[in-house]
């Protein structure tokens, strides 16, 4: 019994030697490192974007943005940590400068609601996959960020709507700024 034990063991490690109870898919990996990027990608568009407020003197906006970009980043390290506990080493890709050069506000939100959508696209295919490959570990660490994310979309909706609804309109932003800046 001892050596069927260690046999056992032995079998099932990852490519640091961690021992791992469930081998994932080479696929799902791979989906999980671009999932990564996005997550790390858009943190460094959340930051460019609260600096461009900061520079306008857009406080509320500036700390949104500030605190988005800490979450993302939180939402990147949640994922490596996953991808270690199952037993895989980290890959990171290199990241794309952000964009810095913006119009208008009503862009701005249009865009960041637009990557919060591809980052539920993204949490929906990796959580097919892991259907498809009977990994139920990853469909249970998935299920509660899914719905935060579907929160997120449904927060960045709410704000295209009301700064459409501002149509540039300096005091209607002023007080959506105002409102921002009582977000914790």
């Amino acid at each position: 019994m001892d050596q069927i034990t260690r046999k056992a063991i032995e079998l099932n490690k990852g490519p640091a030697g961690r021992a791992i109870a469930q081998p994932m898919e080479e696929s799902l990996i791979h989906a999980l490192y671009e999932h990564i990027t996005l997550e790390r990608s858009a943190s460094a568009q959340y930051l460019a974007l609260s600096l461009w407020f900061a520079e306008r003197e857009l406080r509320g906006f500036a700390k949104f943005f500030e605190k988005e970009s800490r979450e993302e980043m939180e939402h990147a390290s949640s994922f490596c940590k996953y991808v270690v506990a199952r037993g895989q080493t980290v890959v990171l890709d290199q990241l794309e400068k952000p964009n810095q050069d913006y119009v208008s506000i009503q862009d701005i939100i249009s865009e960041t609601f637009q990557m919060e959508v591809d980052v539920t696209t993204s949490l929906q295919q990796i959580y097919s996959m892991a259907e498809r490959s009977n990994d139920a570990r990853t469909t249970v660490f998935l299920d509660p960020v899914i719905e935060d994310q579907i929160k997120s979309e449904d927060y960045f909706a709410y704000l295209i709507g009301k700064v459409k609804f501002a149509n540039e309109n300096s005091s209607s932003i002023l007080i959506i700024d105002n409102e921002l800046s009582s977000i914790n």
